[in-house]
């Protein structure tokens, strides 16, 4: 066991934990955050996304002694019941979200997206999001609440 500290959310946090824990686990089990989700548990879904250090990586391949110091956003860091971030609220408006399995990783992964280019042409955000799978929607409205997102998010 060692001491790990990194910041989760904006918020620094220290912890006992393996250093070959998966970060996914270290997320749910020690921090208690249970929006980020395990799918395939090999890195071909994407259900496990969150950003670290502001890029999207897949939390069930990432072990916590790799990301030590780095700062780690979950779905939970982006908006809260009061007030739901943009991209969030797109992809409300826009029907992107069926059965909800997909979403916080697609959303992270739409944040990393737009935090590096405000105004993505389709193919950009297709190419973007093609680490992430989604079983409900077609990608089509998933698409277009990135599009819709990139509208409030790049002013």
């Amino acid at each position: 066991m060692s001491k790990i500290i990194m910041t989760i959310n904006g918020q620094e946090f220290t912890a006992e934990a393996s250093l070959s824990m998966r970060l996914l686990d270290f997320i749910r089990d020690i921090v208690g955050l249970k929006g980020t989700k395990e799918g395939c548990g090999e890195g071909e879904c994407g259900a496990c996304t969150v950003l670290v250090d502001g890029e999207p990586i897949d939390s069930c391949l990432m072990l916590v002694g790799q990301v030590a110091g780095s700062s780690i956003t979950t779905i939970e860091g982006l908006g809260n019941r009061d007030k739901i971030h943009p991209i969030q609220q797109a992809f409300v408006d826009a029907g992107a979200v069926q059965c909800g399995f997909c979403t916080p990783g697609m959303v992270l992964t739409a944040k990393a997206i737009l935090d590096k280019n405000s105004n993505p042409t389709e193919e950009e955000i297709r190419t973007g999001i093609s680490g992430n799978m989604c079983r409900c929607t077609g990608y089509t409205k998933i698409v277009q609440a990135i599009q819709l997102a990139s509208k409030v998010v790049g002013r």
